[in-house]
């Protein structure tokens, strides 16, 4: 799961919503849903990046104005899970 959600980070980074999309909707644990609420905070639904946050521990839809920041919190985090 790890290296899925790592691969699903550098997506992102790079532009590939739907690639980056496609490995974190496989998974449901908190860090799992605070990467799908980060591409759904990319791709402009409010609405449903809120709903994944909610399913977080502790993340919220305002902490990160950048989402790209959003994405290396995230990479940093499951680095340290190694």
């Amino acid at each position: 799961m790890r290296d899925d959600l790592l691969k699903a980070v550098r997506l992102a980074l790079a532009n590939d919503w739907h690639g980056a999309h496609a490995l974190a909707q496989q998974y449901h644990d908190p860090m799992a849903n605070w990467l799908h609420a980060v591409l759904h905070k990319i791709e402009g639904d409010a609405w449903n990046s809120k709903y994944w946050y909610a399913k977080t521990n502790g993340m919220d839809y305002e902490r990160y104005g950048n989402a790209r920041e959003e994405l290396q919190a995230i990479a940093k985090d499951l680095d340290a899970l190694n």
